[in-house]
């Protein structure tokens, strides 16, 4: 019987800083009511000086790591899903790989942004079909706020975003069910449009890498073309649920839940339009977290499992777009 790779735990860490609306009302000429109006957004998590994204995905995978019930000596290696590392170099991986005490295992970074989650999984998944390894450490964790633009001209994204870290136990299944597991991943890109949703500076092909004047100019920030990544996300995004459906001859009456990343709640719900699945049947929590990037999947996965809305024999489906452009989806059999 041909080995699938399942998800064996799970686990999510957030900061214990809240930010709510009001909150940002005090630095940015924003209001809560522009905020949850536009994005849906009401709180997220912000850390304090001195943790990264590090920190945050190693809470989360001893979380993971408790939930799968294993010994962290089992994992035979690490891939971590981050846009905002600890440092210029090294990734993460190795951060989290020393933290844990897991010598000399790999640890592989991957770079895809809002995507990274799923980008990771398939990864994950291909290692374990293959039986390169048995147990992988999947971890997606995201610091983005002392890095926003609070002034008028970043208060777009400033608003948007929350830190906050997730991770997954992947395992081996060689059981009878054979439709347990990840029945299939599906990854795309388009980099014509990677100036839509970029962080221009610090960058190698400019000499000093870093200046006063970066700063000055504010291309040391995020940038987005909010209109142009709307208008692709939910487009892209159904797209890619539909050829995972499609590759395992389902239809989306057979989805017990979609998973969308938690971009904006607009999006969510036009995505869930444009598939014709009832909105009951998507999990959305951008309300109370955020936007937090590669994380922001298998944080809401865990929040539905721990509240026991995603059941053994569930049908989940998930999808993801982000800076690149890319966009990507996962179907899995609880």
């Amino acid at each position: 019987m041909a080995i699938r790779s399942f998800i064996a735990g799970i686990g999510h860490f957030l900061p214990p800083q809240t930010v709510t609306n009001f909150d940002l009302e005090k630095v940015i000429n924003t209001t809560d009511e522009w905020i949850q109006q536009r994005s849906g957004i009401q709180t997220r998590h912000h850390v304090e000086p001195g943790t990264g994204a590090s920190d945050l995905g190693t809470q989360a995978a001893l979380k993971a790591i408790e939930d799968a019930q294993i010994d962290a000596s089992e994992i035979d290696f690490i891939i971590a899903a981050t846009l905002s590392p600890d440092h210029y170099f090294p990734g993460i991986g190795v951060m989290i790989q020393a933290n844990l005490g897991l010598f000399p295992i790999g640890a592989l970074d991957v770079r895809n942004q809002c995507s990274g989650f799923i980008y990771g999984l398939s990864v994950a998944d291909q290692y374990i079909k293959a039986g390169t390894y048995k147990k992988i450490l999947l971890v997606a964790a995201e610091v983005q706020s002392p890095n926003l633009d609070y002034s008028d001209d970043g208060r777009d994204i400033a608003v948007l975003f929350g830190d906050g870290g997730a991770a997954v136990i992947l395992e081996a299944y060689e059981g009878e069910d054979k439709d347990k597991g990840i029945l299939s991943t599906h990854l795309f890109s388009d980099g014509r449009f990677f100036k839509d949703l970029w962080m221009e500076v610090p960058s190698p092909r400019e000499k000093p890498v870093f200046s006063y004047d970066m700063i000055d100019s504010k291309r040391c920030f995020p940038k987005m073309n909010g209109r142009h990544v709307f208008i692709n996300a939910v487009e892209k995004m159904p797209d890619a649920v539909n050829t995972a459906l499609a590759q395992n001859q389902l239809s989306i009456e057979d989805v017990d839940h979609l998973i969308p990343h938690q971009a904006n709640d607009r999006i969510s719900l036009m995505v869930a339009k444009k598939l014709g699945i009832p909105v009951e049947k998507v999990i959305r929590n951008i309300d109370h977290i955020g936007n937090t990037t590669a994380a922001s999947i298998p944080i809401a996965l865990d929040e539905a499992l721990k509240e026991g809305r995603v059941k053994e024999g569930d049908l989940v489906v998930l999808t993801a777009f982000g800076s690149g452009f890319t966009w990507a989806s996962a179907v899995i059999r609880w």
